[in-house]
């Protein structure tokens, strides 16, 4: 395993982590199951595990902490907030009314007095950058959160957030946690960029594209992954993004083997390559996925294979731009744009 220092924190994390967004009904994961995964993936030298209250509104938060228990202080322990938990209007978003109940009650289903990394699930709208920094500088004065970042901001509200927090004399993230695989480089053109020239950690989720580069979505094969059952409408070949994305895997598919690597080898090995990233995110249902994910833990891809996978798919280039988690929220809802 390879560690990096997390941004400017001097915290040094594996190149792999260990993300929990599986761990329960999502992914049909049972506790017994969960336990095994974080302590292969500790055993592995995996040290960061990330999670969210909004993960099965926090069954994943209540498995991790079993799972940890006992060894709290081996780890980096991240979790998220923001997104709705239950239909309550006021239990969700970044206000200090909702950060205050929302971390308290992950602490307590995680079993810990505090986590080392806190983020802000995505950028919310409605509330000012000064009342959710305040909120998180507050919350780490307190010494339950150690340190905090944003996760799928769009570029610009990264460097919004970077200026009030100088401007108001307040803390700031730390860290991002954006979406990014080969076929879904759209972020190398800004986010990446900005969390470069401000010394961001970032913690890549879905480098294996939601499963299109784990090696089970090829041409000719029926597509059994869970989030094909769960969101069937990414794996639709009828749909021209898609037929683009598995034509993309063909090739891919093709420079790996003659690397010597697996599909997953490539597109982690592809992911760390990039200066700006600090570690992927793996998110493994079943000890199978975690041993072939953590296969990729020393994989360094030569510039030949860097090279022939540009080719492949153009850098800052998304094959699935509908998917974008980043977007101005006007650019995704007709309600906020000239209605």
């Amino acid at each position: 395993m390879q560690y990096r220092t997390l941004g400017r924190t001097g915290v040094q994390v594996s190149t792999l982590a260990l993300g929990a967004m599986n761990f329960g009904a999502i992914g049909r994961t049972t506790q017994d199951e969960a336990t095994a995964i974080v302590d292969a993936a500790l055993e592995a030298g995996v040290n960061l595990i990330d999670t969210a209250d909004f993960y099965g509104e926090g069954e994943s938060e209540e498995m991790v902490g079993k799972a940890i228990a006992g060894r709290r202080d081996d780890l980096v322990l991240a979790t998220k907030a923001t997104m709705p938990i239950g239909e309550e209007r006021n239990h969700r978003g970044s206000s200090r009314r909702w950060l205050y109940k929302a971390l308290d009650d992950s602490l307590r289903r995680l079993g810990v007095d505090h986590v080392d990394l806190f983020q802000i699930h995505r950028w919310d709208p409605t509330t000012t950058d000064e009342e959710t920094l305040s909120a998180l500088t507050d919350l780490q004065r307190a010494g339950k959160i150690r340190y905090f970042g944003s996760s799928t901001f769009p570029a610009y509200r990264i460097v919004q957030a970077q200026w009030a927090a100088r401007e108001l004399r307040l803390g700031r993230y730390v860290t991002e946690q954006p979406s990014y695989s080969i076929l879904q480089r759209g972020i190398e053109s800004h986010v990446l960029p900005v969390t470069q020239e401000y010394g961001l950690g970032v913690l890549v989720w879905s480098p294996l594209a939601s499963g299109w580069l784990s090696g089970a979505v090829r041409k000719g094969q029926e597509v059994t992954t869970s989030r094909s059952k769960v969101l069937p409408e990414r794996f639709d070949l009828s749909i021209p993004s898609n037929q683009a994305r598995s034509e993309a895997v063909e090739r891919l598919a093709e420079v790996a083997d003659q690397a010597g690597l697996t599909l997953i080898q490539l597109a982690l090995g592809f992911v760390n390559a990039h200066p700006a990233v600090t570690a992927a995110l793996i998110g493994p249902r079943t000890l199978e996925h975690l041993h072939s994910q953590l296969a990729a833990a020393d994989t360094v891809l030569s510039a030949d294979v860097l090279d022939a996978i540009d080719e492949i798919v153009a850098p800052g280039t998304d094959l699935a731009p509908q998917e974008k988690f980043d977007m101005p929220p006007a650019l995704l809802d007709a309600s906020l744009r000239r209605r």
